[in-house]
């Protein structure tokens, strides 16, 4: 019922920017809070940031504070992140989710997005 596109990947020197994309539709869903998560190969899935979809209310990962800003456009049912300062240790495959009410979890997702920071 909820379908998510990430979008804006590729590849990237070190200390470049990139900013990724997420739309969300389908005929019936809500959306409390939305985020981005990444995983490099043969490691966890870690959090990255989120952004409530009411309030515009964010939280970041400490390892990217300062350096990405996450946005939504609740009309289009998108969310960006914008990322500065890139780091070969960035690099992964990117996620969107969203989370439907407080205190839920991070049900649906998007099928990911490569993020490649070459040194």
């Amino acid at each position: 019922q909820v379908q998510l596109v990430e979008s804006g990947g590729g590849f990237v020197q070190a200390g470049g920017s990139l900013r990724l994309s997420c739309a969300a539709s389908g005929r019936t869903f809500s959306i409390y809070r939305m985020g981005w998560f990444r995983q490099a190969p043969g490691k966890e899935r870690d959090f990255v940031a989120s952004i409530t979809w009411s309030s515009g209310v964010t939280v970041y990962a400490d390892s990217v504070k300062g350096r990405f800003t996450i946005s939504r456009d609740s009309a289009k049912n998108t969310v960006y992140l914008q990322m500065n300062s890139l780091r070969p240790e960035d690099t992964a495959v990117y996620y969107c989710a969203i989370r439907s009410q407080p205190g839920g979890q991070y049900g649906h997702w998007g099928q990911g997005t490569q993020v490649t920071v070459s040194s």
